[in-house]
């Protein structure tokens, strides 16, 4: 607000209010700001109106139901909040805050820096259909058990009541020309989201009984999915204007890796990092095909391997692998396993199939809820050999398994969820969280599982070297001019993959460039077990390594390393 007096006669006394006001404002700027703790606090209440499927997905069930205001006015509001609480933020430099609480400060900042990169910088509102992909995501309303179905029934109709008004926002929000493979991930899910509404949503909610209800879901649910495609139709309108201009370019990769890993190691760096360690990945490779087929060339080898299927099909295989990983997990005590929940297998949905596998994980403020770890089908639209090669042989899974449930991404949200602190419960890095899980596959090699077999290890390698070529896909789309083409060659080659899958990572490389924190994140933590350990025991102090390191949640992982080793270089690869 301008304050000024410059008023006259009977405006006299708004003069005085406006002055009374301005005084309030100057007073307020110099008072010492609320204690840390409620000023997170209340940074997460506003954000979770900002983005209220991200609240009821950590169980915040009030915000069931609704969306995020995609609005050009919305998306502006988001923006700005955010450049506001960074500022507010910075009020506590110069305080004197707790230790754990000037961590967290650091961590809420990464948090924000991140999120503006992808609204301003990236404008992936305007560019990428995947920014709204996981708020669209309905699936938690039927598959966690939080609330009874009927609850849960009226949740999801309001949430499709919804749907008409964000798929406007999202159209409007696009601007053509769009990149190909944008339009591709885009049709997959709006198209899937749409069947889901009219098939898993309409077999899950039949068993309400309230007519009344049932008939709002008859009503509001054919609206749904029509805008859904009608979103989808309109990508595909766009597809004669299409064109490759996908790459974020040299600058706003290094942009994206310092905002939301806290990574400023140079680019050639993180190359030759990339490329050694594949490297290292082929070398181990050869030497095992050696053993496991002598007289044939390593894809032959690998084609052996990936030939054997499990019988009856991948989600059953991942059940059983699942018991015996935490069986092995158990008896080497490689790090602590809190609580007694476990994850159970399920068929992907038909609008997350845009990858082989992923976990649903219950929020924070749940409580003793399943999580479902996901296996993808092939794509139907393929051919019958494509479909075939698609699916995992049963070493290929096994690490699959590792990566998602045991000691991956389950295991370490167990830890999270008991972390001290509720921005590191909620807010996760992407190479602390992916970088975690890749980890844990050579982690659980390392200490010995299946020792000696290299069909096994074949099997860790193959997803080692699947996230290799994803981290010079990565650099190579988005900052050295690589084509879709040249990547989709390389996971042919040497991450081995079948024509169906290098497509599918080929794509996901243009509009998912932070894919390359597989690999970045699983290397940065290597090197701090090996740093922190060398001086407390080296494998011996592992365990200790591994739950110190979990407990903070899942900040970018350069803060970690600060706080265990009071070694501000955290990205010095």
């Amino acid at each position: 607000m301008l304050c000024t007096t410059d008023f006259q006669g009977s405006r006299a006394i708004v003069s005085i209010l406006i002055l009374l006001l301005c005084f309030g404002q100057a007073l307020a700027a110099t008072q010492a700001p609320p204690s840390w703790d409620a000023f997170v606090g209340e940074f997460i209440e506003q954000y979770f109106q900002l983005h209220p499927s991200f609240a009821a997905n950590a169980g915040r069930h009030e915000f069931d139901g609704k969306l995020p205001d995609w609005s050009a006015e919305g998306l502006a509001r988001q923006s700005q909040w955010l450049v506001s609480q960074r500022e507010l933020a910075n009020r506590y430099r110069d305080t004197a805050i707790k230790e754990a609480e000037r961590f967290e400060q650091n961590h809420l900042q990464a948090v924000i820096d991140e999120e503006l990169f992808w609204l301003q910088s990236a404008k992936s509102p305007a560019k990428n259909p995947l920014f709204y992909s996981q708020a669209l995501d309905p699936n938690f309303y039927l598959t966690r058990p939080y609330a009874p179905l009927e609850q849960r029934l009226r949740a999801f109709v309001n949430y499709a009541a919804n749907i008409p008004k964000a798929a406007a926002q999202i159209r409007a929000n696009l601007k053509p020309p769009l990149p190909r493979s944008y339009i591709d991930v885009g049709k997959t899910i709006f198209t899937g989201l749409a069947t889901f509404y009219e098939t898993d949503a309409k077999a899950t909610f039949a068993a309400v009984d309230n007519p009344q209800l049932q008939q709002q879901f008859n009503t509001v649910v054919p609206a749904a999915a029509k805008a859904m495609r009608e979103l989808a139709d309109w990508l595909e309108q766009q597809r004669g204007s299409a064109n490759d201009d996908f790459a974020l370019g040299a600058s706003r990769f290094r942009a994206m890796l310092k905002a939301s890993e806290g990574v400023v190691v140079p680019l050639e760096t993180l190359e030759k990092m990339g490329r050694a360690d594949l490297e290292r990945n082929l070398a181990a490779l050869t030497q095992e095909c050696k053993q496991y087929a002598p007289d044939a060339s390593v894809p032959e080898c690998v084609a052996k391997v990936e030939g054997q299927k499990p019988a009856d099909g991948a989600v059953a295989e991942a059940g059983r692998q699942l018991v015996q990983l935490k069986a092995f997990l158990t008896e080497k005590n490689l790090l602590s396993i809190p609580g007694r929940e476990e994850a159970a297998v399920a068929e992907t949905p038909p609008f997350k199939r845009w990858n082989s596998a992923y976990i649903d994980i219950p929020g924070p403020f749940e409580h003793a809820l399943p999580s479902i770890y996901y296996v993808a089908p092939p794509d139907p639209a393929w051919s019958a050999a494509e479909q075939a090669a698609y699916v995992p042989s049963k070493a290929n899974l096994l690490f699959i398994s590792a990566h998602e449930v045991w000691p991956g991404h389950f295991l370490q949200h167990l830890h999270a969820d008991r972390a001290a602190s509720k921005l590191g419960q909620l807010f996760s890095s992407y190479a602390f969280s992916e970088g975690w899980a890749h980890y844990a596959e050579e982690l659980m090699w390392e200490a010995g599982l299946n020792a000696g077999d290299a069909q096994t290890h074949i099997g860790q390698l193959l997803n080692a070297l699947l996230r290799n070529v994803r981290f010079l896909s990565a650099l190579g789309l988005h900052t050295q001019g690589m084509t879709v083409e040249t990547s989709e060659k390389m996971f042919r080659e040497q991450a081995f993959r079948d024509q169906g899958t290098a497509k599918q990572q080929a794509a996901r490389g243009t509009f998912d460039p932070g894919y390359l924190n597989y690999t970045l994140g699983k290397l940065m933590i290597r090197k701090l077990r090996g740093d922190w350990s060398a001086s407390r025991g080296g494998r011996a102090a592992w365990k200790s390594f591994h739950d110190s390191f979990l407990s903070y949640g899942a900040p970018p992982i350069p803060l970690i390393r600060q706080a265990m080793l009071g070694d501000d270089r955290g990205s010095d690869l």
